[in-house]
């Protein structure tokens, strides 16, 4: 009998240095992205990955959280911790996707928004809200997809979606399990404790209704087998969102995120 994998397990998965980051599921998803730079304010910051690709003769803007694959490229991508002016520039982008009626793809991995001092500075929880509103209200369909670790509102700010997929062995949750063990029992060694708790992986999601879809993983070719499932989704979703008024495209966006907590038995 194989050993069950708890939420723990899960989380171990999706912090793996060596899981595919969002760029790579960018380059096998999508063709010709180019990548745009720049807040207009302050800086670009490299833990967010913007830009335009093409899919199928299709343009979709993408917003990515980048994680680097080593000690150089985590400090050069900020550890995949996205300062204010990461979120300020996916706003720029996805504002100038809804001009251009572009679909808006968003790709989730993240320990959590950078909680240093200049970024607190900068205004970071209102970057985070002004984006979560921003996406609430955008005119162009939205997918996003947790690809790894999703964790508090440096994930939730870019994932005001009209479909959330996530990966099989993804986690998505208002924080990290250290963090909520420091917090419920002020010991954040408790943390395999807190994630078994914290419904934090795609199956509990997903009976919750938070995320629309389970995207499974293979064990061999992981990155192609998934980027191909991720692709056939990508692009019946669009079809089906693209069908959508405006007013409908948004009051169904509304209404799934207004209903969410019916479905939580407290």
């Amino acid at each position: 009998m194989s050993k069950k994998i708890e939420a723990w397990d899960i989380m171990t998965i999706a912090r793996n240095p060596t899981r595919p980051t969002a760029l790579d599921y960018i380059s096998n998803i999508f063709e010709d992205f180019v990548e745009l730079h720049g807040d207009r304010c302050f800086k670009d910051d490299k833990a967010m990955v913007c830009g335009i690709a093409m899919l199928k003769g299709k343009a979709y803007t993408i917003i990515a959280e980048q994680k680097g694959r080593n000690t150089k490229e985590n400090i050069e991508r900020n550890f995949g911790m996205p300062n204010p002016e990461s979120y300020r520039k996916a706003i720029r982008f996805m504002k100038q996707a809804e001009k251009f009626k572009r679909p808006v793809i968003t790709f989730i991995d993240t320990k959590g928004a950078y909680p240093g001092i200049g970024a607190e500075e900068r205004g970071q929880g209102e970057a985070i809200a002004k984006s979560m509103m921003t996406m609430a209200n955008l005119k162009v369909p939205i997918i996003s997809i947790v690809i790894g670790e999703g964790s508090s509102g440096g994930a939730l700010a870019i994932g005001v979606a009209d479909k959330i997929l996530m990966l099989e062995n993804a986690v998505y949750s208002i924080l990290s399990p250290e963090g909520f063990a420091s917090i419920l029992w002020k010991d954040g060694t408790k943390a395999k404790q807190a994630a078994a708790l914290m419904k934090m992986t795609a199956k509990d999601l997903y009976e919750l209704k938070v995320i629309d879809e389970i995207i499974k993983e293979q064990e061999e070719d992981n990155l192609n087998k998934t980027s191909k499932k991720l692709q056939k989704e990508i692009l019946s979703i669009t079809k089906e969102l693209e069908k959508l008024k405006e007013k409908d495209l948004l009051q169904n966006r509304y209404n799934k995120y207004r209903n969410m907590g019916e479905f939580v038995n407290i």
